[in-house]
């Protein structure tokens, strides 16, 4: 895989031993030591590379420090996993789960190691990729998104992980609440922004569909044997619900940063979202309505709603970077970036700036 590893942060180290004794038990060919590394990548649940003689596995856990009660699910999440993996092949395969806190202090679960490449905010230095290559590979990554959105979530024992039935006013409220309570001095209020949410909510999508919640290019694993151009793997399934696909494509769309987007917002781009031959928002939205057999849809809610639902998780995220509950520097500048997503979805709100 093209993302490196490297020892664990300071504060967020795996007891080895312990971890050891635990795959002994769930594993029963894993008789060496594990070797333990951690992604560098993720600014909520850690992930961590667990080599076990010549066998790789990835482990999922959840922050350290104080956190909501109710976040950061693992089991949930391991069971989605497992109910997804035999109807969409991109989920990784989960391998086992524990939750037995006296382990690692935390409910945690193994899965397998996807290879391939990922995609960070430049590319890698051996990956070219010219404009048409680009193109194709923006067509495939919202062609896999779709195919989850089309992911039959009843016979997949899906059901009941999610309620479709007023999932955008709750997604509104519950996010508005989350803002509320994370906000500090140095971040906008938002809460005229909060408001035109509440009173803009499109109607519940007639087809509801498992959403990822967090679909981006540094969330899927690209095929290096087929010039990065074909999705193999998709990461990252802790927010994944049942819900409106529309929703989902609108909280993609926040991360998208096209090459001709004013300074500040180039600032906060992660992805090689700006090359030549990348597809701009209007592009990938309407690629996706065409695709889906979707019409007449304004999606600046969508997109507006994106935008404010990324300012709160950096937010969150910087809250507890101000309270001392991580001491990771790469959070320092998340108040900042938590304005600037505020300050984009305001001029969404406000027809200043669209898709």
């Amino acid at each position: 895989m093209a993302t490196e590893t490297r020892p664990p942060r300071a504060g967020e180290a795996l007891d080895e031993a312990a971890l050891g004794a635990w795959l002994r038990e769930a594993l029963p060919d894993a008789v060496d030591d594990p070797v333990i590394r951690q992604f560098p990548g993720g600014a909520s649940n850690l992930t961590y590379l667990i080599t076990v003689g010549e066998r790789d596995y990835v482990l999922r856990r959840p922050p350290f420090g104080t956190k909501a009660a109710s976040a950061h699910d693992m089991e949930r999440e391991y069971r989605i996993l497992s109910a997804l993996r035999p109807v969409y092949p991109y989920c990784p395969r989960p391998v086992a789960w524990c939750g037995d806190e006296d382990v690692l202090g935390e409910p945690f679960y193994l899965m397998e190691r996807l290879s391939g490449t990922i995609l960070r905010r430049e590319l890698p230095p051996d990956l070219t990729l010219p404009p048409a290559a680009a193109t194709a590979l923006c067509r495939n990554l919202v062609d896999v998104h779709l195919e989850l959105h089309r992911v039959d979530f009843e016979a997949a024992g899906l059901a009941s992980f999610g309620k479709p039935a007023g999932y955008v006013g709750r997604q509104v409220h519950g996010w508005s609440k989350r803002y509320r309570a994370a906000r500090t001095d140095d971040v906008p209020d938002n809460e005229a922004l909060m408001e035109w949410l509440a009173a803009h909510m499109p109607p519940d999508d007639p087809s509801p569909a498992v959403i990822h919640n967090d679909y981006k290019f540094d969330n899927v694993v690209l095929d290096d044997e087929d010039g990065a151009l074909r999705i193999v793997g998709v990461l990252d399934w802790e927010m994944a619900t049942l819900g409106d696909p529309l929703m989902d494509l609108g909280c993609s769309l926040a991360y998208w940063i096209e090459a001709d987007d004013p300074p500040p917002l180039q600032l906060a781009r992660m992805m090689p979202t700006q090359l030549p031959g990348m597809m701009t928002r209007r592009e990938l939205v309407d690629y996706y309505l065409e695709q889906a057999g979707r019409t007449g849809v304004n999606f600046d809610f969508y997109y507006a709603f994106g935008l404010f639902r990324l300012a709160v998780i950096v937010q969150q995220i910087y809250f507890r970077y101000v309270r001392g509950q991580t001491a990771d520097e790469r959070f320092a500048n998340f108040g900042q970036l938590c304005s600037l997503m505020s300050h984009r979805a305001v001029a969404v709100a406000r027809g200043e700036a669209s898709i």
